[in-house]
Protein backbone atom coordinates (compact mmCIF):
# COMPACT_ATOMS: atom_id res chain seq x y z
CA UNK A 1 0.00 0.00 0.00
CA UNK A 2 1.20 3.63 -0.52
CA UNK A 3 2.16 5.93 1.68
CA UNK A 4 0.33 9.17 2.20
CA UNK A 5 3.32 10.95 0.59
CA UNK A 6 3.44 8.47 -2.66
CA UNK A 7 -0.28 8.91 -3.21
CA UNK A 8 0.36 12.95 -3.45
CA UNK A 9 3.25 12.42 -5.58
CA UNK A 10 1.53 9.98 -7.82
CA UNK A 11 -1.71 12.68 -8.25
CA UNK A 12 0.34 15.14 -9.05
CA UNK A 13 1.89 13.66 -11.69
CA UNK A 14 -1.61 13.20 -13.35
CA UNK A 15 -3.30 16.26 -12.94
CA UNK A 16 -3.00 18.94 -15.72
CA UNK A 17 -0.24 21.64 -15.07
CA UNK A 18 -2.96 24.19 -14.94
CA UNK A 19 -5.15 22.86 -12.21
CA UNK A 20 -6.67 24.71 -9.29
CA UNK A 21 -6.06 23.65 -5.76
CA UNK A 22 -9.64 23.43 -5.22
CA UNK A 23 -9.12 20.13 -8.39
CA UNK A 24 -5.86 18.57 -6.15
CA UNK A 25 -8.43 18.89 -3.31
CA UNK A 26 -11.17 17.20 -4.45
CA UNK A 27 -9.16 14.50 -5.97
CA UNK A 28 -7.36 13.86 -2.49
CA UNK A 29 -11.09 13.57 -0.92
CA UNK A 30 -12.25 11.24 -3.60
CA UNK A 31 -8.98 9.14 -2.63
CA UNK A 32 -9.27 8.89 0.94
CA UNK A 33 -13.15 8.06 0.66
CA UNK A 34 -11.77 4.75 -1.82
CA UNK A 35 -9.94 4.25 0.40
CA UNK A 36 -11.95 4.32 3.51
CA UNK A 37 -14.52 2.42 1.57
CA UNK A 38 -11.92 -0.32 0.91
CA UNK A 39 -10.72 -0.92 4.55
CA UNK A 40 -14.01 -1.09 5.34
CA UNK A 41 -15.54 -3.52 3.34
CA UNK A 42 -12.37 -5.58 4.62
CA UNK A 43 -12.65 -5.25 7.90
CA UNK A 44 -16.95 -5.81 7.55
CA UNK A 45 -17.49 -7.38 4.77
CA UNK A 46 -19.42 -6.87 1.34
CA UNK A 47 -22.34 -7.58 -0.33
CA UNK A 48 -22.35 -9.29 -3.64
CA UNK A 49 -23.95 -7.45 -6.59
CA UNK A 50 -26.94 -9.61 -6.92
CA UNK A 51 -28.14 -8.88 -3.15
CA UNK A 52 -27.81 -5.09 -3.47
CA UNK A 53 -30.07 -5.27 -6.79
CA UNK A 54 -32.30 -7.37 -4.76
CA UNK A 55 -32.27 -5.29 -1.87
CA UNK A 56 -32.89 -2.19 -4.19
CA UNK A 57 -35.12 -3.40 -6.21
CA UNK A 58 -37.86 -2.65 -4.73
CA UNK A 59 -37.10 1.56 -4.85
CA UNK A 60 -36.27 1.42 -8.26
CA UNK A 61 -38.96 2.91 -10.84
CA UNK A 62 -39.38 0.72 -13.73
Amino acid sequence: MKTAKEAVKTLLERLPDKCTIEDIQYHLYVIEKVQRGIERAEKEGAIEQEEVEKRLSKWVLK
